[in-house]
């Protein structure tokens, strides 16, 4: 399973990180470009552990809808957030916040398989994993 992990440093409070990571209003704002909009589930404000949402966008010329649900949260440290319906065969986002002085680190670990098989694991390596 393919694992992409990014390390971010943020100068604000890790409560403040924590919360606007879990903010859809955030999310839509962020891909407002790309046409990003929610078509189902929360639709405002902090998602919270069981809320899930159906995003829908265009990716590779494609439109798609991911519905991701929050399967576990530890305010303001770790939450996860693991796909319930859309193209990936599984998909988890792990995201985690820790505090340094005036700084937050915020770890995101994604955790995939592509559907397709053989085929998917070739786009993994060509397209995704970069």
């Amino acid at each position: 399973m393919p694992k992409i992990t990014l390390e971010t440093q943020i100068n604000a409070p890790i409560q403040i990180c924590y919360d606007l990571a879990l903010s859809v209003d955030l999310h839509q704002l962020s891909t407002a470009k790309t046409g990003e909009h929610i078509v189902s589930g929360i639709s405002k404000g902090v998602m919270k552990l069981g809320e899930s949402v159906t995003w829908r966008a265009k990716h590779f010329g494609i439109w798609q809808e991911l519905t991701s649900k929050i399967t576990e949260a530890q305010s303001p440290n770790y939450f996860v957030d693991e796909m319930q319906k859309g193209i990936f065969k599984s998909l988890r986002h792990e995201h985690y916040f820790s505090q340094e002085n005036q700084i937050t680190i915020m770890k995101d670990v994604f955790m995939f398989e592509s559907p397709l098989g053989f085929l998917g694991k070739i786009v993994n390596k060509v397209i995704l994993e970069r």
